[in-house]
């Protein structure tokens, strides 16, 4: 029997992010670590702080995806809204969960914790928390929908905190092999390469060098590590044939 895959989405909210003044960071550092424990990113969305388009589109990914990551909004300010709307995607109440108000109680004085603050100690009825060791608000997992701050540092603390109890499986391993020939002279070759390995997602990525000069990087990817081998070759081969000096990394 074949292993299962295991997929995921990335869904990262904010106006911010869509109007250009916040640049996300976030989405290769999920991508790296699910790569590591073997779940595969099928997909990833930017979506603006609107109630109805949040709560729609984490229906449409929890149930399409293993898993659900989501990025951004659950802050003490108004468009803090994302615990609002993960829980009237779930069809439950937004909640005072009563270990985050106990966390919050803990890093902020009394006289301090006014109801903005305690915006960020509501989740949606039933979740879990998602410990957070840099400022200590958690965030929270709805069934397989992990809500997680937009801060990087703040979010790669969270991930980093469930990665291990994701289930997923074989790690996707890559290789590459750089050239200094064009695009479209390896096209025709890479095409067939890919053809003999249909298991393995093999990807044309040119750049330019300082100095001038274009050169191309070829990616595998691929979870059979001896399959990934004989493919790099392959493909190394390939250049060296149409007079290129392959790098194999």
């Amino acid at each position: 029997m074949a292993d299962k895959t295991y997929t995921a989405c990335v869904l990262i909210i904010g106006n911010e992010i869509l109007s250009g003044r916040t640049q996300d960071v976030n989405l290769a550092y999920i991508a790296q670590g699910l790569a590591g424990v073997g779940v595969v990113l099928k997909e990833a969305r930017v979506i603006p702080d609107v109630c109805d388009t949040i709560a729609a589109t984490v229906n449409e990914l929890r149930a399409k995806y293993d898993y659900v990551f989501t990025t951004g909004g659950i802050g003490p300010t108004h468009d803090d809204i994302t615990p609002d709307c993960v829980a009237k995607a779930f069809g439950v109440k937004n909640v005072l969960h009563p270990e985050a108000h106990r966390i919050l109680q803990s890093v902020i004085k009394p006289e301090d914790l006014n109801e903005a603050r305690l915006r960020m100690a509501h989740t949606p009825e039933g979740a879990t928390l998602i410990p957070n060791p840099v400022s200590r608000v958690p965030g929270f997992k709805m069934e397989n929908v992990y809500v997680m701050a937009g801060i990087p540092a703040v979010m790669k603390a969270m991930f980093d905190s469930v990665k291990p109890t994701l289930r997923g499986g074989k790690p996707v391993l890559s290789r590459s092999v750089s050239c200094d020939l064009p695009e479209g002279a390896i096209a025709k070759g890479l095409g067939e390469v890919q053809a003999a390995y249909p298991a393995l997602d093999i990807g044309s990525y040119p750049a330019f060098r300082r100095g001038g000069g274009y050169f191309v990087s070829l990616v595998l990817r691929g979870r059979d590590a001896g399959l990934l081998e004989r493919a790099a070759q392959d493909v190394a081969a390939m250049v060296k044939g149409l007079g290129g000096n392959p790098t194999l990394e």
